[in-house]
């Protein structure tokens, strides 16, 4: 290994412990089995919330539409575990659905293993070109009917 290579590690710590190696490891024999359950779930609930009442658009690239076709070519075994959707009644209803939801987490994370919902705008601020009626969601492991039956009573409190 070269001396620069060895004082950039030491010096910027760009060397795992051996107890977060281990973690990662442990993560990583897992790994695909979490990603193909929250890819299906995310499928799940996007079909389900497409044409809903109080829901204006469903924006998952594994739904027919504009970049489906290369999100198919892209991407093997499922289109992810992301999902938005633009709340009907704007930016009031997006962020009151966002704070009745009880299972799903208000977060700004992705691919955790619990599920976890967020108005994107607030989060980003003043300027965002993020629509204000848009909640991004990020589907863990819990059962897609326990999420959707959670999102629902959320959006029927909408007006």
């Amino acid at each position: 290994m070269s001396e620069r290579a060895k004082v950039l590690r030491s010096g910027l710590g760009a060397v795992l412990s051996p107890f977060d190696a281990s973690l990662l490891l442990r993560g990583m024999r897992t790994l695909h089995l979490r990603v193909a359950h929250q890819s299906a779930a995310a499928l799940t609930i996007a079909r389900h919330f497409v044409g809903h009442r109080r829901v204006a658009e469903v924006l998952y690239p594994g739904l027919p539409g504009p970049g489906h076709n290369v999100a198919a070519r892209q991407m093997q075994g499922g289109f992810s575990g992301m999902l938005s959707i633009r709340v009907a009644g704007g930016e009031a209803a997006s962020i009151a659905t966002a704070a009745r939801v009880e299972l799903w987490k208000r977060a700004t994370s992705l691919g955790g293993v619990e599920s976890l919902i967020e108005h994107r705008a607030s989060v980003e601020g003043a300027g965002t070109p993020c629509p204000p009626d848009l909640l991004r969601l990020s589907v863990g492991l819990e059962d897609p009917a326990d999420l959707i039956a959670d999102l629902e009573q959320a959006l029927s409190l909408n007006v």
